[in-house]
Order: C-alpha cells, then sequence, then structure tokens
C-alpha cells in the first residue's frame, strides 16, 4: 500500500499535474476576487493543459543540462517516466491547442507574449543550446511574469475588455506571490545552477538576503491585498486569508534551506498557491 501511495503521489508531482492544479487555483482565485464565483470553462481547461504541456517539455529538456545530478531523487523518477512524461506534453500540447480556438479573441492576442517567452523558458533556442531560463538572473522573473499574465490577466479578458486600478494591483499582487515562492526553488538548485553556469538571486546575494527578499515581496502582497480592500473589491475576509496564505507561505521559505527534499519543494513550496486558492475560497463562504 505504501509504495502504491508513493507511486501515485509520484505521478501527481512529476507528471506535473499538481502543478497543472496549482494554475488552476490561482485562476479561480481571480475569478473569484473579483468576480464572486468559480467557473470550470474553457479557460480552465486551457489552463491546465498548457501548464501541463509546458511543464512536461521543461522536464524533459532539462535532464539533458543534469546528467550529473540524474541520480537526485526527483530526477531519477523524471528519467525514469521520461516516456510517460513525454505522453502527458503530447495530450496537454493537444488540449491546450483545442481549448485555445475557443477562448476570447483578446486572450488569443493576449498569449503571444507569454507563449513565446514560456516556450523560449523550456526549449533551447540561442546558439549553445541555451534556453531563457539559462540566462543570469532572469527566470524568475519571467516566470513570475507570465503567471501573473496567465492566472490574473486572461480570467479578466474572459469576462471584460476593460482594466481598472483593482486589476493591475492584483496582477502586481500574483506576480509578487509568485515570485516569492520561486525563491526558494533557486535556493535549492544553487548547485545545480552552478552547474550550467547560471547566476541566479540567491547566488548573487546569498540565502539569508534572498529569504528577507521573499519577506519584503509578500509584504507587498499583502500590502496590494490591502489597497484593493480599500477600493472595495476585497472584503475583509479576503484580506485576513491572504494574510494567512502570506504567513504560511513565509514559514516554508524560511525552512527551504534546511531541506533538499522534492516533497517539500514540489509539493508544499507548490502547494501554496492551492493554499491560498483554499483559504480565501473559505474565507468568502463564511462572508
Amino acid at each position: 500500500m505504501k509504495g502504491l501511495l508513493e507511486k501515485f503521489i509520484n505521478l501527481i508531482l512529476f507528471g506535473n499535474f499538481w502543478i497543472a492544479a496549482c494554475a488552476v487555483a490561482m485562476t479561480w482565485q481571480t475569478e473569484l476576487l473579483l468576480f464572486e464565483k468559480v467557473e470550470v470553462n474553457i479557460l480552465t481547461y486551457f489552463v491546465f493543459f498548457s501548464t501541463l504541456f509546458l511543464y512536461a517539455i521543461h522536464r524533459i529538456v532539462g535532464l539533458v543540462k543534469v546528467k550529473p545530478f540524474l541520480e537526485k531523487y526527483r530526477y531519477s523518477i523524471i528519467y525514469h517516466f521520461r516516456n510517460h512524461i513525454k505522453v502527458y506534453a503530447f495530450l496537454g500540447g493537444a488540449g491546450a491547442l483545442y481549448c485555445f480556438f475557443y477562448l476570447s479573441f483578446a486572450n488569443q492576442l493576449l498569449l503571444v507574449v507569454p507563449a513565446i517567452l514560456s516556450l523560449g523558458y523550456v526549449l533551447p533556442f540561442v546558439k549553445g543550446d541555451k534556453r531563457l531560463r539559462d540566462f543570469d538572473y532572469i527566470k524568475i522573473f519571467l516566470v513570475a511574469v507570465v503567471w501573473g499574465v496567465i492566472t490574473v490577466l486572461m480570467p479578466i479578458l474572459e469576462r471584460t475588455t476593460e482594466l481598472t486600478i483593482a486589476h493591475l494591483l492584483i496582477l502586481l499582487e500574483r506576480m509578487f506571490f509568485i515570485f516569492a515562492i520561486t525563491l526558494p526553488f533557486d535556493i535549492r538548485d544553487l548547485k545545480i545552477d552552478a552547474h550550467i553556469d547560471v547566476k541566479t538571486i540567491p547566488s548573487m546575494i546569498g540565502i539569508d538576503k534572498t529569504k528577507k527578499m521573499a519577506l519584503v515581496c509578500l509584504i507587498l502582497v499583502f500590502a496590494l491585498a490591502g489597497l484593493n480592500l480599500y477600493l472595495d473589491t476585497y472584503q475583509t475576509g479576503h484580506l485576513i486569508a491572504i494574510a494567512i496564505s502570506c504567513f504560511s507561505t513565509l514559514l516554508f521559505i524560511n525552512y527551504s534551506d534546511k531541506t533538499d527534499a522534492d516533497y517539500f519543494f514540489t509539493g508544499l513550496m507548490d502547494g501554496t498557491m492551492i493554499l491560498q486558492f483554499l483559504v480565501v475560497f473559505f474565507s468568502d463562504m463564511l462572508m
């Protein structure tokens, strides 16, 4: 039973179904905060399938870059199930392409830039087989921007073409949150990034200052949520939920240099996105 449970968890985490669910949760959170309800619609399926596709491709291409680390736990699992992951990538790509044609025209246009950035992030296209993530310092900014566009702007543009101050505030809030929870992954990957000669924020300023940067980002998340409360976009319960999310996320971030356990990062650290959606969702139910 234990072996079956471990295989199931590995399938969900390293098959990229978990991170795809995280993307859906963040998208639903935007809909709940701005439009007061969550809908399972074509955008939901697009976000899920496109995330599954991109992260599956990222896993497969990344194996080439980390050959000395293939014995490490997550890489050994990914390498062992690489053919499965290729199937998930195909299914995700096919599903995303199908859903794309049913999105609003505004979202189809919006997707041009993040699609190029996302593909450039996972696929080598520069001389020397370099991806965008292989350039110094920029990968974490790309992740924050693309996740912000997909999980904030897309659900907005499915309903309206007018962007307000409140919309821009939640976009910034989301990007700062994604930035904060991505920093621990750079802490974990210090040796791997050094091997492929990529400089990151932790390698430049150190682990302690990186964790302080994450703290500042989470403070900004709370402050931006407070501004949306002031604008009557959020309710008090929403702000409390964001505060709970930021505090619990900070606890995980502070622990991130004390472990390299894959379940901690791929499971719990990524799972802070689902956690934030859930506390916002339940706070909304109680209001």
